[in-house]
């Protein structure tokens, strides 16, 4: 395992992840963070996936594809993988969680007040559990979605520089309960590179409190599919609450 993931919990990391201050429609302030598992989640699962493809030769499978190689329910193999899946699913879980109570804290010193918490929404993604659906117990895997169970808040986060929505689900069956997580890039990270200056960067964050830097040029809203579209197509999966629009953001290098 990565040996520093005790140094890790309470950390926001890089790339798309993000600690933001927002707006609601009524001017609330909403407390909004995005972050993970910060690595260790990825070495279990590479371990893993080393170990599902020697299974594959052991047992002489063959495959269209070796990344297609998988664990047999019921196998020592298999339990290993869901213990130590569930061990990161609860690490990224608490680092929200403590981040989150920092966050808080902060901003309780910035105002120079208590913040008076009403609604903590803990919203999980690319995460696995066993669930029911027409009648089977399942293992779902929701990668770049989230649970959208009938009343259940979640979060669907635009980009850096755009709205995010504060949602409820709706319990659609066809979509095993689910919706979108965010909105997905149009770009890679490289592509948005050679594709945009740090002056669109500013012209797309303008009102917006962030660090102007280059490091987050591949973040820039116009890299991620529009969030107003990704909304409208999730419409029969999620009723919005709130729309957020944010006037502080804060991303890792």
């Amino acid at each position: 395992m990565l040996a520093g993931w005790r140094n890790q919990l309470g950390t926001l990391g890089s790339g798309n992840h993000f600690i933001e201050v927002s707006l609601d429609e009524a001017d609330r302030v909403w407390l909004f963070l995005h972050s993970g598992s910060r690595g260790i989640g990825n070495r279990i699962a590479q371990r893993h996936i080393a170990v599902a493809k020697q299974a594959m030769e052991r047992w002489w499978i063959e495959l269209p594809d070796p990344d297609l190689a998988y664990l047999v329910e019921g196998t020592p193999e298999f339990d290993r993988y869901i213990a130590e899946l569930g061990w990161a699913q609860h690490f990224a879980l608490l680092n929200r969680e403590e981040m989150m109570d920092r966050v808080v804290q902060q901003l309780a010193g910035v105002v120079d007040t208590e913040v008076q918490e009403l609604e903590r929404i803990n919203c999980h993604h690319n995460f696995t559990q066993r669930e029911t659906h027409w009648g089977r117990s399942v293992w779902v895997s929701r990668k770049g979605a989230i649970q959208a169970a009938t009343g259940q808040p979640g979060l669907i986060p635009g980009s850096m520089g755009t709205a995010s929505y504060v949602v409820e689900g709706r319990g659609n069956k066809p979509s095993l309960e689910s919706s979108p997580h965010g909105a997905g890039r149009s770009y890679s990270r490289s592509a948005a590179r050679r594709t945009f200056t740090h002056e669109q960067l500013r012209e797309a964050m303008a009102g917006i409190e962030y660090r102007d830097t280059d490091a987050f040029l591949d973040e820039i809203p116009a890299a991620y599919k529009p969030i107003d579209q990704v909304m409208a197509d999730a419409a029969d999966l999620v009723t919005v609450r709130h729309t957020l629009r944010q006037i502080v953001n804060v991303k890792g290098d």
